[in-house]
Formats: C-alpha cells, sequence, structure tokens
C-alpha cells in the first residue's frame, strides 16, 4: 500500500470506534453510525472528526446519500444477541440481528450506484455459523454473493493478541481478484469454519475464499498484568466474598486452597452458572486461572459480571471488573476515554472488536488485498 494513499472505510455499528482503532492511521472514516447514545458519546469522545462523520440513529433510517464517495471497506460489527448462545437464538429473523439488513439495504443501494466497496468484513459471534442449523450464515452469504461478492470466514479468538477469551467470526468479502498469495491455510480456519462451509450450498461454496493468514506472535500478557492496582480496587466485603466461595464445587474450592497453600499470587475470572447436578439446578460459582479473561460481555446481570479472584499470600478476595481493566482487555489504550459510569464503560466495552484482532486482519488480509487491487486498476 502506498504511503500517500490512505485507505477509505464505513463502520456500521461502530459503539466505541474499536474497529477504527483497529484499522489505524492508514486509513481515513468516511463515515460511522451507531444507535446506542451511550456509545455515540464514547466515540464522539475519543474522536475530534467525530461530528464530520458520525451519524448517531438507526441504520434502517439511513439513505445511500449518508455514505460519501466510494469507500475501500465497509466495516459491520451487528448485533450479535440472537446469534449468541446466550440469547435466544432468534437468528437473522431478531429485532436486533435483523438490523445486518438495514445495513444490507445500503449495499445494495451502493452497488447499484456503482459505489460499492471493494471489501466488506461482518463480525459476530461464533453462534452465526450454526444458527438456525446454518441457514442464518447462509443467508448472508447468499446476500454477498447477489451482489457480486466472493467471501470467506476466520474465526479469531482475542486470546491470540490479549488476556481473554473471546472467539468472533471475521467474514470478509471482495468483489475484487485475490491474490494466490492471500489464499491458502490459516490457523483461523477452525473446525466451525470448515463446517460452516461443508453446510453450504454447492453454488455459495464456490465463491468461497480460503483466506491465508499466519498465527501472530505469542501474546506475553496475562490478566494479572492488566489488573488495576490492589490499593484502589473497589474490593468486596470478606462476607460476600465468602458467599462466592461457598457456591463453588468441591473442585474450584480445591483449586483456590491450592493457590492459598502456595503463598503467591493468582488473578483469575469467575462466573456464577446454573448447573445442573444430580438431577436438580443449582448455582456455582466457577473461577479460572489460566491467565485469561472470560469473555467481556455487557454488565446485563446474572453471568454476564464478570468478577476477578485474586489469592495473593495466602488471602482471597473478589471484586467486579472495573471499566478501565475490560478497556485493556479489548486492547485499548490508556488514553481511551470511558464514560465514568463503570456499567456504560463496560457497556461499550462487552459489545465491542478487540483491536488488535481487527489489526491484525488489516495487516494480513486488508491491506495487501486493497493494494493489489490499486496496484491493478493502476495497471489497466
Amino acid at each position: 500500500m502506498s504511503r500517500n494513499h490512505r485507505l477509505s472505510f464505513y463502520e456500521f455499528f461502530a459503539g466505541g470506534g474499536m474497529a477504527r482503532l483497529g484499522l489505524g492511521e492508514a486509513w481515513t472514516c468516511a463515515f460511522a453510525n451507531d444507535f446506542d447514545p451511550v456509545k455515540a458519546r464514547t466515540y464522539r469522545d475519543n474522536f475530534a472528526d467525530a461530528a464530520e462523520h458520525f451519524v448517531e440513529g438507526d441504520v434502517w433510517k439511513l439513505e445511500p446519500s449518508d455514505l460519501p464517495g466510494q469507500a475501500d471497506l465497509a466495516w459491520a460489527s451487528s448485533p450479535c444477541q440472537d446469534f449468541s448462545l446466550a440469547g435466544a437464538r432468534a437468528g437473522l429473523k431478531g429485532g436486533r440481528s435483523s438490523a445486518f439488513f438495514g445495513f444490507w439495504k445500503l449495499m445494495e443501494a451502493l452497488v447499484a450506484e456503482g459505489r460499492a466497496p471493494r471489501t466488506i468484513v461482518v463480525e459476530n459471534v461464533v453462534g452465526l455459523f450454526t444458527s438456525h442449523g446454518g441457514a442464518d450464515f447462509t443467508a448472508l452469504c447468499r446476500a454477498l454473493a447477489s451482489q457480486g461478492y466472493r467471501f470467506g470466514a476466520l474465526e479469531i479468538d482475542a486470546a491470540a493478541f490479549l488476556p481473554q477469551s473471546r472467539p468472533r467470526v471475521f467474514v470478509i468479502a471482495t468483489r475484487e481478484a485475490v491474490p494466490e498469495a492471500l489464499q491458502g491455510d490459516s490457523p483461523f480456519q477452525t473446525r466451525a469454519v470448515r463446517e460452516a462451509h461443508d453446510r453450504l450450498p454447492a453454488d455459495l461454496a464456490a465463491g468461497w475464499i480460503w483466506w491465508r493468514g499466519e498465527a501472530p506472535l505469542r501474546r506475553n500478557a496475562q490478566l494479572a498484568d492488566l489488573l488495576d492496582p490492589d490499593a484502589g480496587a473497589d474490593w468486596h466485603p470478606p462476607q460476600k466474598t465468602a458467599e462466592l466461595l461457598a457456591l463453588m464445587s468441591p473442585l474450584h474450592r480445591a483449586r483456590i486452597e491450592q493457590l492459598r497453600a502456595a503463598g503467591g499470587r493468582a488473578a483469575g475470572g469467575l462466573f456464577r452458572r446454573m448447573r445442573v447436578e444430580n438431577g436438580v439446578k443449582v448455582q456455582r460459582a466457577e473461577a479460572r486461572f489460566d491467565g485469561l479473561a472470560g469473555c467481556l460481555r455487557t454488565p446485563r446481570g446474572g453471568s454476564s459480571r464478570q468478577t476477578l479472584v485474586v489469592v495473593d499470600e495466602g488471602k482471597v478476595r473478589t471484586r467486579l471488573i472495573s471499566g478501565r481493566e475490560g478497556a485493556r482487555l479489548m486492547g485499548l489504550p490508556e488514553t481511551y476515554r470511558l464514560p465514568k459510569a463503570a456499567t456504560s464503560a463496560l457497556h461499550v466495552c462487552g459489545d465491542g472488536v478487540a483491536v488488535p484482532a481487527v489489526r491484525w486482519l488489516a495487516e494480513t488480509l486488508l491491506e495487501p488485498l486493497l493494494a493489489a487491487d490499486q496496484r491493478a486498476d493502476a495497471a489497466a
């Protein structure tokens, strides 16, 4: 890619602008949109040029005339609740995930006007692959193919870059010729990706691209490295910690006792879940000490409220994750301005896309692909 040419993009369902941060300085945001007031304020707080291109409101109310020029990329991190295993699995007909078709209506209009984005990335939860037995993923691929896009998918876990377990689907579609150098094997072509491909009808499978991309360097950060200093943290009272420990199964309590006996320091993520034991549903607290936080989610109660448990020199303390810790787990810089309320901050972070995953995708596939397109245009 030429240093003198900055690639342009539209960012739909932009949230706090995490895809924009991941794309980086080589890209120019021509348009961004989100309907959530908290996310919209956060976006404006972090990007000085937001007034020039950010539109707050329902994607269904946007018109093609709201989108300037022809972008190199359209990024859509559409609402995922209807695809998530934690949701009702309503699929593409669900109220929130149907927002995808609000986005797609605009893409169809741009194609008709001769302004189709050269590439499209749709990011969502892994449940997209299997929602309604794969019918929803087939519908997405059918929509892309109907407008002349070839496509493929990768399953990228943020844990490859950050101490957070956060697998996500990235469907990368293009209307341009794909260089052989960008096709081949990738560690992000997981079993779920291959099974999703195999479920597609033959005509759609014929348009599939096996996107190539080597795994990033092994991450060296652990959950404990991203935590706030103990002195300023809002710890639970001892009684609350005792209640959480009492909810643990014998296996998890034994793990805590092992860490206490070791006398060092360990930090883990803790969730409350419903389990069936001896035919009876019981609530359990479960902790992981593998250096990873669980998938960061929006704080809407229940198991979505991630708790930290810290064992240090024989003592056990617990507390809720802070907004700034959530931001670090998403790869956001310390300078990123968060809402003051922790619930709002975690709302922005938990609905976002991991910044380093976007950067990897941009460096590995998007920028080489679009640079090749530019060279082909110049030669023509």
